[in-house]
Formats: C-alpha cells, structure tokens, sequence
C-alpha cells in the first residue's frame, strides 16, 4: 500500500470508532479480515496510525484547536482525517511537501487538502506532542474530569503513572503449566522467533520483546501459552486454588482466569465458569480444548441472583469475581476506553459491583475465600467496595495480600497493605486491584 492508501484506512477505522462508540481493536479486526489483501506490514503500519491517534488524541486535538484559532479558522471538530494529519505531521514528523503528496486524491489516497489543512499541517511541523500550556489533563490524554480521581490513586506518582497511559501496553504470556514450564516455553518460542523475558512478578509469565505473530507460532497451537497481562496472571494465582477444590469464577468472560485457575489446581477438583453471556462461555470451548483443560463446567447465569447460587450455598473453597468495571486500568491497550467513559457510569457500576460481590459471597464455604477483583483504577471500584463488603458481612474477614502471596509465589510481594494495587508505571501491569476475604462463620 502507499502511505496515502494506509492514511485512508487509518482514517476510515477511527471515524466508526467516533461515529459506532465500539471498541478500536474490535473495528480494526473486522476490517482487515473483510480486507485479507493487506499484508501484514500494512496492517501494522495503519494499526501504528489509529493506535497513535486514540493514545495522543487530547493532544493532537489541543494543537488543531490552537493553529486553528491563531489563523482565526472555523474551530477544529474531532474527526479521523484530523487526527491522522496531525499525528503524521507531529509524531511522525512527516514534512508537509509529503503529506501532501499523501493526500493526493489519486485512486486509494485521501481527498487532497484544503487550503486550510495545509495551513495547519505548515503550523504543526516540527511541533513535538508537549506544550506547556497544556492542561493536566490534555497532557495525559484523559477526560478532564477523572483527573483527581487518578491524581487520588496514585499520589505523588500521578505524573508518572498518567503518562504511561501513552505507552503501548507489552505482549505478555503465561506458560500453560498443564503441559510445560517457563524455561522450557522460553526456548521453544526462540526456535520459533519469538525471544521473550521473564516477567518480574508472575512465576508463569514470559514479555515478549516486540509485538510477534504469536498465534501462527507451534507453541501456540500446541496450547503451551495464552496471552495474558501480568497482572492478570498475578490475580488467578492470588485466588490460591489447590487441587482437588471445588471453584467458581463468577464472572469469568472468555476465560483466561478460568484456564490460569485450572491449571494451579493442577487439572484435579472442579471449576465453575460462570458467566450471564453464553456467547463469551462458548468462545472458551477452544481455549479449553487447546490449553488440554478438562475439569472446567461452564454455567450461563440469569443475572447475578440466579437461582443456581442459591442451590450451591457455600459449596466452593474459592469463589473469585472478576467484576464488570470502567476499565481504566486497561487504557494503554484499549486507549479509545477512556473517551466513551462516562462519569455517570461510574456509580453504575459500583451498584453492580456490590450486587454481584454480595450474591457470590454465598457460594463460599466456612473456611472458604471470595476474592474480589477489577482492572479499574478508581477507589470507587477497589478500596472503598472492598471496605463496604468487609463492613457488611460479619461473617468475613480480610485475608492480607502478602499472606497469600508467601504461599504461592517468591519474592518480594508486590502489595505492601491488605489489598493489592498494581499501576501501569510502577509495576510495569495493567492496572488491578484485588482484595480478598475468608468466611469465619
């Protein structure tokens, strides 16, 4: 393709991701699967594109604004066209001679530019992404109104962590331990051409060094490894199932928990997958078939008071919810996430949250342990939900982290107080929050 033609279909992508409100990932995968004519190198090229555009889009959006309003033009309004002629002219400093030649108006290219447009692009070139009189939040590409959320969780670190949100998020995997281990993994992924490094926390983790055609690799189709963020790995690990137990993931989606728990228990005991989506429980038939996992029950769940909890009343030594949240700690690889957040949303989810934790809370058995976790970033979600469960129900106390973790992992616990908290910058994860808890009665 030519770089007017990888410009088109950047642009079209993120004008659906405007105009459809549906995830970029999702809207990228569809068009290049109804496209199979775009090589690999294209898709990464126009993927570069999108990706840098919906990480920088406060900022981009910032500098059209403002060389707008300097030449006194109609006011910038947010488009794909716009974000990709100021990204390439700003991030990849693409001169304005070819980015007019880019978008030439021949056959695959963009329509050319206005008089305008050209304008701008002359005011942008040689600009870098940061200005000092960008907000707090237009530097951190971030709604304006979650900034002292953020600033509340990660204190003096804020700028820091805020930052990373720019940072593309690392392709990190798990060894399927069920039929491998991690040093064995590393090296059949080198014979394949993937060179990979241990992550610092996860005992099962491998980080890929680039971005790697990993589901083409033997490895793979051989189930020896899932995609997985560390972080997430450290959460099915801190549930601490044991062979031979019965558990239940509650809110288990398409599963990469469920296969991660299983394999702890070593094939041996039972897990329930539940779920309130059949269409994500049935996408895990071939995750389960390839990972060699067979002591998993999947369950399609009414809603959160299904009458199946009732029925299997303290029945589960660990029961974990991972609980439908904003999201927020997913934003390096989901940046388009932070823009179709709504406040609102927030307490929404909160309600929900409590509902499912206090409705899940019944399948554990006296002696048993509910862990809670999101990969959200707001108190709202983590600590203060936690605390209100804790405050609610007599019949459980906390378990501190770094208890659990001497008991199934090495090291130095990542948690330094009862709960966990893992953030982008610090921890080099997604963001998460667990907590968990033990009936006593």
């Amino acid at each position: 393709m030519t770089p007017g033609g990888r410009a088109a279909a950047a642009i079209e992508i993120l004008d659906k991701v405007l105009a459809d409100r549906v995830p970029a990932d999702r809207l990228a995968n569809e068009y290049f699967r109804a496209r199979r004519f775009i090589g690999s190198k294209d898709r990464t090229a126009i993927q570069a594109i999108v990706y840098g555009c919906l990480r920088h889009r406060a900022q981009l959006e910032w500098w059209m604004a403002r060389v707008r309003d300097g030449a006194r033009r109609e006011p910038f309004a947010p488009n794909g066209r716009a974000w990709v002629l100021a990204h390439l002219a700003i991030e990849q400093k693409v001169p304005p001679e070819n980015l007019e030649k880019t978008f030439s108006g021949e056959r695959y290219d963009p329509p050319p530019l206005s008089r305008g447009e050209k304008a701008s692009i002359e005011a942008l070139s040689g600009r870098s992404l940061d200005h000092p009189e960008q907000p707090e939040a237009v530097r951190a590409n971030v709604p304006g109104w979650i900034v002292d959320r953020l600033r509340m969780r990660f204190g003096a670190d804020h700028a820091r962590e805020m930052a990373a949100f720019a940072n593309e998020a690392p392709l990190d995997l798990r060894t399927n331990t069920l039929k491998t281990d991690r040093r064995k993994l590393r090296k059949n992924l080198a014979e394949a051409g993937i060179e990979t490094e241990p992550t610092r926390l996860s005992p099962w983790g491998l980080r890929a060094a680039t971005r790697a055609a990993l589901m083409a690799s033997a490895p793979y189709k051989e189930g020896l490894v899932e995609v997985q963020d560390e972080g997430s790995q450290l959460v099915a690990l801190l549930v601490g199932a044991k062979p031979g137990e019965r558990v239940c993931d509650f809110c288990a989606g398409a599963g990469g928990k469920t296969l991660a728990i299983a394999a702890t228990m070593g094939n041996k005991g039972h897990v329930v997958a539940c779920d309130v989506s059949a269409k994500r429980l049935e996408a895990t038939t071939a995750r389960l078939r390839r990972a060699g996992v067979h002591n998993v029950e999947r369950k399609v769940l009414e809603d959160e008071r299904d009458g199946w909890v009732k029925k299997h009343k303290a029945s589960f030594d660990r029961v974990l919810v991972d609980a439908p949240c904003t999201g927020t700690g997913t934003w390096r690889r989901n940046p388009d996430a932070r823009w179709t957040l709504r406040e609102e949303e927030i307490a929404e989810l909160a309600d929900k949250q409590r509902r499912i934790l206090d409705s899940a809370a019944r399948l554990v058995k006296p002696g048993g342990r509910l862990v809670y976790a999101t990969c959200s970033l707001l108190a709202e979600e983590n600590e203060m939900q936690a605390d209100a469960f804790l405050a609610g129900h007599a019949d459980f106390k906390v378990v501190p982290v770094p208890e659990i973790w001497a008991s199934v992992a090495e090291g130095n616990c990542p948690a330094t107080g009862s709960y966990l908290t893992l953030n982008p910058a610090r921890d080099r994860t997604d963001g998460f929050f667990l907590a968990a808890f033990e009936r006593i009665g």
